[in-house]
């Protein structure tokens, strides 16, 4: 019966090991977002993380004739990555970044977690139309 405990426990906790791998260290899928870098930001109560926002375009809606925008909030662990994503704000940026399944307080409040800048460039002037 204590061999059937023993047997019992490694298979609980190898179990929960695996949980919690796929849950908080598995790669579910990696990509690159495009937009108008809107802020980075230093913040938290016990665990201060890099967290930020970036405003996509969107696409001209046929019935309407609006646009509608995407907002896509990231973290970031490299403290050096977002110093220089803190110099970028304001500027149209591609990045580069791996999403998890969860978020852990330590990497960040969200489930993005941006690892690198593919492009910069400046922002462009918004089109005026007049019809």
């Amino acid at each position: 019966m204590k061999k059937f405990r023993w047997i019992l426990l490694a298979v609980l906790l190898l179990a929960a090991a695996a949980f919690f791998y796929f849950r908080f260290f598995f790669v579910f899928g990696e990509g690159v977002k495009s937009g108008e870098l809107n802020y980075v930001v230093y913040k938290g109560l016990v665990f201060k993380t890099y967290e930020g926002k970036l405003i996509q375009s969107g696409i001209r809606s046929r019935g309407a004739g609006t646009i509608q925008s995407y907002e896509f909030e990231f973290s970031v662990v490299d403290p050096a990555l977002a110093r220089e994503l803190m110099l970028q704000g304001g500027r149209t940026v591609e990045l580069h970044y791996k999403e998890y399944f969860g978020a852990l307080p330590w990497r960040g409040f969200t489930k993005f977690v941006v690892d690198s800048i593919v492009t910069t460039r400046p922002a462009a002037a918004p089109e005026l139309s007049i019809e």
